[in-house]
């Protein structure tokens, strides 16, 4: 920097200390250049926001936007032209989806659906790739040149304008001690500026048609997205009702549960009480064939009525049990519950107090 300009800048900076600390009034600007600059400001703003905000509606998590921006500088340090688009919900949704429903297999009903559904969700990620590209060509793109180029130039010329206002405020509070030359000078570049700053603002403000225009753009861009959404959604809609009415039409498969085994203990004669079993035919309701229903007599005792049931119970662990039908085992139940409290019992027509083996 040459020594003019050195001594240029020392002047803006005394008189920034002499405003902000002593107090000292600087030239002010008319109220019709405060109002462009104030409606100028709300614009640039309004410009910026929306399009963060547009890009947080097209991709709302900040993770993949982070990592897609990344992406998109290291394509543009490579040379490569196209970069990738963001990642779709729709999209992921539809893989896990197709993967899942082609695992448990098309033919199945739950499956099938599964499968129909997630080549739905591919087909909306589809759509909602054809917006984030419409929007960015015919929104994002044109907004993002304000933000680059107009907006910029607006910022540097109000800041120019700032800088020649300092050094025209030093120079006039040392008139007389500079030459008038310098002062006219100073005073001239900063009319200049702030007409430049003025034009730029105004030219900002009178592309609003322009701006309403990508705004329409950007609901067209919506619109269409929607409405091939919905084209999508109703047809996979009435393919699900249809596959809901098919499976309630079609008869459950009854699946008939499997007879429990049970166990048929026989005790030896020379067991504790002294019983010896003895086959007595019955008749089974179900199948109509015999079954021999094994009785068995405890010994006496003082206990009460349930001792004979759990000496009977008891002998379930005989290395002698065998397997029965369950059909059979209703029979010995019935026969095991007849158990009287002196140890006889009453099954198919036995009479009281009678030894199953008389």
């Amino acid at each position: 920097m040459s020594v003019a300009g050195l001594r240029k800048q020392f002047y803006k900076a005394s008189q920034m200390m002499s405003e902000k600390v002593g107090g000292a009034e600087g030239t002010k600007l008319d109220e019709d250049f405060k109002d462009l600059e104030k409606k100028a400001d709300v614009t640039s703003k309004a410009i910026s926001d929306v399009l963060c905000k547009t890009a947080e509606y097209l991709q709302p998590n900040p993770a993949s936007r982070a990592r897609l921006t990344m992406v998109n500088t290291m394509s543009k340090m490579r040379g490569q032209v196209k970069s990738p688009g963001y990642p779709q919900a729709e999209g992921l949704l539809g893989e896990c989806m197709l993967k899942y429903g082609r695992d448990m297999g098309e033919d199945t009903n739950f499956g099938g659906a599964l499968v129909e559904m997630g080549e739905a969700m591919k087909r909306l990620a589809e759509v909602k790739d054809s917006l984030d590209i419409d929007v960015k060509q015919n929104f994002i793109d044109p907004f993002q040149t304000i933000v680059d180029k107009d907006l910029k130039d607006i910022q540097h010329h109000l800041k120019k304008l700032e800088g020649r206002r300092l050094d025209y405020d030093y120079k006039k509070k040392r008139q007389g001690k500079i030459p008038d030359e310098e002062l006219k000078l100073a005073a001239e570049k900063f009319e200049e500026s702030k007409e430049v700053a003025e034009t730029s603002m105004q030219n900002l403000l009178d592309t609003d048609v322009e701006q309403v225009s990508q705004l329409t753009a950007l609901v067209e861009s919506q619109l269409q997205f929607h409405r091939q959404s919905v084209e999508v959604l109703e047809e996979l809609a009435k393919s699900m009702r249809e596959r809901v009415n098919k499976a309630q039409s079609q008869p459950r498969q009854k699946r008939m549960p499997a007879s429990r085994p049970s166990f048929d203990c026989l005790e030896p004669e020379d067991s504790n009480g002294g019983w010896s079993p003895s086959a007595a035919p019955s008749s089974s309701p179900s199948t109509g064939e015999a079954y021999p229903v094994y009785l068995y007599k405890a010994s006496r005792s003082s206990s009460p009525k349930n001792t004979n049931f759990l000496k009977v119970y008891s002998l379930s662990g005989h290395p002698k049990c065998r397997f029965v039908s369950s059909s059979e085992q209703i029979w010995k139940n019935f026969a095991l519950h007849n158990l009287l409290p002196n140890g006889s019992s009453a099954v198919n027509g036995c009479r009281q107090n009678e030894s199953p083996n008389s």
